[in-house]
């Protein structure tokens, strides 16, 4: 398993478009996830401690983020043939464990996770109304720790570029496990 932080990008890239379904086969595009303030990407899978680390505060995140018109989707991108913890299946059981209400999708041929310049999971994406990249960071900085207490860097985050359409220009990267390529 090799670690990774999520590298630095330029803000104000636009969000590459998508169509991936649910392991269920109902269709999200990026169009459709958008809400009116804005977009949150997550790039997550099933087998990462990091991302059962965060997982529930992921969802207590994403409610609050979707009261302030932002929408979320979680996109897995992991070779599944190869890690079958993170199946269509095991994605399903997986969301409801912990809460998931918002789009888990799968990148089945890995373009989506290309086109977004994913390399770990977690790895976050926030982008603005105008589908402009303004956060690549962190959930919060309890990491895989103790989560009372918290800064929740990524909504505030969320709710700053909601209001403002750009982002903190301090940001901290997320770290988590590498993508699983074919």
């Amino acid at each position: 398993m090799a670690l990774l932080d999520t590298p630095d990008v330029e803000f104000g890239t636009p969000a590459p478009e998508f169509s991936l379904k649910t392991p269920t086969g109902n269709l999200v595009t990026r169009d459709t996830a958008m809400g009116p303030n804005g977009l949150l990407i997550c790039f997550v899978c099933n087998h990462c401690p990091y991302v059962k680390a965060i997982a529930g505060r992921l969802a207590e995140d994403a409610q609050t983020l979707k009261e302030a018109g932002i929408g979320v989707a979680a996109i897995m991108s992991n070779d599944y043939h190869s890690y079958p913890a993170d199946s269509p299946e095991q994605m399903q059981v997986f969301a409801a464990q912990y809460g998931w209400d918002f789009p888990y999708l799968v990148d089945e041929d890995q373009s989506v996770a290309h086109a977004y310049g994913a390399v770990c999971t977690p790895d976050f994406f926030g982008y603005n109304a105008k589908a402009e990249l303004h956060y690549r960071g962190r959930l919060d900085d309890a990491a895989q720790g103790e989560a009372t207490g918290r800064t929740r860097e990524l909504v505030t985050a969320m709710i700053q570029i909601a209001v403002t359409g750009a982002g903190p220009v301090e940001q901290t990267p997320s770290m988590g496990c590498s993508i699983k390529w074919r």
